[in-house]
């Protein structure tokens, strides 16, 4: 099981809230030469970026949350599997696997490049339950804004696109502005309910 960061670390993982605390492996222009962002394949647990999944819960700010995030095998295949139980008391409400979109050790801006892609797909299977794919920006300075997309999910192996287009700002009037892109987060929220979704790969496309 991936274990959760201390809470003032983890404040940073709040799904509107994706703010990344480390300067990063890009410097501030340049894009992905690879559209692979995670293909599972590692075996010490790293993203093809360099750095790791963590899940974060709504208990980082009171709520009553719980999650587990771990690597299996799903239907033939390596996954990602975040499990939990979504609760709404104390105002809470989620809980999510996120990553860093940079590696902390290394020197630049902290920002993405992904204007040379259409969107982001990825691999997903569960049960049938919808979940939404937040994106965070150097834009993006308060704990509650996001850019925000859903998709839905059901028990078989599915890749699903997600156009950066249809991504909708969340308490924010900023555009997504793709160059700056700093961390993403797939997220169970919003409502109660028996969160259980395998994630297989992420990667841009276009």
């Amino acid at each position: 099981m991936i274990r959760r960061r201390a809470v003032q670390r983890s404040l940073l993982f709040l799904p509107g809230a994706l703010v990344a605390p480390f300067p990063v492996a890009w410097s501030q222009t340049p894009a992905l030469p690879s559209p692979i962002i995670d293909d599972l394949s590692d075996p010490a647990g790293l993203s093809a970026l360099g750095t790791r999944w963590q899940l974060v819960t709504d208990q980082v700010m009171g709520g009553v949350s719980r999650g587990t995030l771990t690597r299996e095998t799903v239907a033939g295949r390596p996954a990602l599997v975040m499990r939990g139980n979504v609760r709404l008391e104390n105002n809470g409400g989620f809980i999510q696997m996120a990553l860093d979109l940079a590696r902390p050790e290394a020197p630049g801006s902290g920002t993405l490049d992904a204007r040379r892609w259409q969107g982001l797909e990825i691999d997903a299977y569960g049960a049938r339950q919808s979940y939404s794919l937040h994106l965070r920006t150097t834009d993006l300075d308060r704990p509650w804004q996001s850019y925000r997309q859903e998709f839905s999910v059901k028990p078989e192996w599915q890749s699903l696109r997600l156009p950066f287009a249809d991504f909708v700002p969340h308490r924010t009037e900023t555009p997504l502005e793709l160059s700056r892109l700093r961390r993403l987060g797939i997220v169970a929220i919003g409502r109660a309910f028996m969160a259980d979704l395998a994630l297989g790969g992420v990667r841009f496309y276009g």
